[in-house]
């Protein structure tokens, strides 16, 4: 349908007692939505739109007095009008190992939907703005039908939402609380539900800035977010596309209050996943940035399931995964952590260690020529085994003697506990087959005597 625009003249060309009425005007225009699929129709109406929305927005930044209450009404209505939809989820395929990830779909009216929110943000950020008035506008519902918009495609909308709800939630303190459990909830239900939300990374941003804000000690309800929202964000497969934000949210609470180191490196481990290499470097990185903050009275009460952790993933058959927790002992920091904890430590990593690299040892022995040269140089991940074990034996050369010489007893014992396992489990099958068989004799009886009636 052909929707005709009438270009009306600027704010500096009519006197200044006309301003609230040509205000008026130029947010009628902005009123009138057009259809964008379509680049050849009403192109002049759209561009007099568009700068009738500059306009407006300029005429707000560069004015004083000119927020007169009947235009929180217009603005808001407006910013409805042009913003609220209905986001359409995209269809939903499971990812096959290296695939590229889809470009993401963006929003075919842009240059007008950019224009309304920068609008709406200039309106809040100007010095005439008042709260008392607005709040009759911007209110619960409005929030709600902001956050919903949260999961579209287009990273540039997801950007000016993030600055919008920002604003909402630094000029509207009874909004705070509302805004903050919406939030949550709707994270909840990404993690609980659907596992597909596209602004779950801006979520995180809102909250990071939230969380920095906060002055000890900490309210039950942060501490409730760490545990209920935050934690188990750990666990959606989508996990990659948010970690850095989520990261960035638990390391602050970490260095606001240390007590709650013990409740989140468990919480990780709890998520630590099983299968997915990826994902598990992704967790050792996030390791990582947690050890840098970490309290050392707090790291005490947390290094034995970690470092049992750590022993799975440095004889991990995925290169990457050993790499990554190999490096951390590169750096002087962690090595700071180890020193003082060593005889907890080593007898938890030595197994792994030095079972590990000996395996690896006598095959590169078997690599030699006659002559003794190299034919196949060490593997980077047995190079860092290596350098480990140096650091262990100049840290506590007793103790690391010490598991040398119980490391043959050791695997007896693992090789005996190995065999009774294998013989306990053969066992079962052989009595689970024996039922079977017993069950099926008796079908056979029970249909031979049927026959015979």
């Amino acid at each position: 349908m052909q929707q005709d625009l009438r270009k009306l003249p600027g704010f500096h060309e009519v006197s200044s007692n006309q301003w609230p009425a040509l205000f008026k005007a130029k947010i009628d225009q902005c009123n009138v939505i057009f259809d964008f699929t379509d680049i050849t129709c009403d192109v002049k109406s759209k561009d007099i739109k568009r700068l009738a929305l500059y306009e407006l927005r300029d005429h707000v930044a560069s004015k004083e007095h000119v927020l007169a209450n009947s235009i929180y009404k217009q603005v808001v209505d407006m910013f409805g009008r042009n913003v609220f939809r209905t986001i359409q989820p995209p269809t939903y395929r499971q990812p096959e190992l290296f695939d590229i990830e889809d470009e993401p779909t963006l929003e075919v009216a842009w240059p007008h939907i950019k224009a309304v929110y920068e609008l709406f943000l200039g309106v809040m950020e100007s010095h005439d703005f008042d709260i008392k008035t607005a709040r009759a506008y911007i209110d619960q519902n409005f929030v709600l039908q902001l956050l919903q918009l949260f999961d579209s495609e287009d990273p540039r909308e997801r950007g000016l939402l993030k600055a919008t709800l920002h604003r909402i939630y630094d000029r509207f303190l009874s909004l705070r609380c509302f805004i903050r459990q919406s939030i949550n909830q709707m994270l909840l239900q990404f993690i609980y539900e659907s596992e597909r939300f596209n602004g779950v990374a801006e979520f995180l941003e809102i909250l990071g800035t939230i969380i920095y804000d906060l002055v000890m000690p900490l309210n039950e309800e942060y501490k409730t977010v760490l545990t209920r929202v935050l934690l188990p964000l750990h666990k959606p497969t989508i996990l990659s596309k948010y970690h850095p934000q989520l990261v960035s949210c638990v390391v602050q609470f970490l260095e606001k209050d240390t007590s709650v180191t013990e409740e989140v490196v468990r919480g990780l481990l709890h998520y630590w996943p099983k299968v997915d290499s990826a994902k598990e470097v992704i967790f050792l990185y996030e390791v990582e940035d947690i050890l840098e903050v970490i309290d050392r009275a707090e790291f005490v009460k947390v290094q034995e399931p970690l470092f049992r952790q750590f022993a799975k993933s440095v004889t991990s058959p995925h290169s990457q995964v050993a790499e990554k927790a190999l490096s951390f002992w590169n750096t002087e920091q962690f090595r700071n952590l180890v020193r003082p904890n060593v005889e907890v430590i080593l007898p938890i990593m030595f197994d792994p260690l030095y079972g590990n690299f000996s395996c690896h040892w006598n095959r590169y022995q078997a690599r030699l020529s006659p002559a003794g040269s190299l034919v196949t140089p060490f593997r980077a991940v047995q190079r860092q085994m290596y350098y480990v074990m140096e650091f262990l034996v100049d840290t506590n050369p007793r103790l690391f003697d010490s598991c040398m010489n119980q490391y043959p007893a050791e695997r007896e014992n693992v090789a005996a506990r190995e065999a009774l396992r294998k013989l306990r489990w053969a066992g079962l099958q052989e009595k689970a087959n024996q039922r079977i068989s017993a069950s099926t004799a008796q079908s056979h009886l029970l249909e031979s005597s049927t026959e015979e009636q």
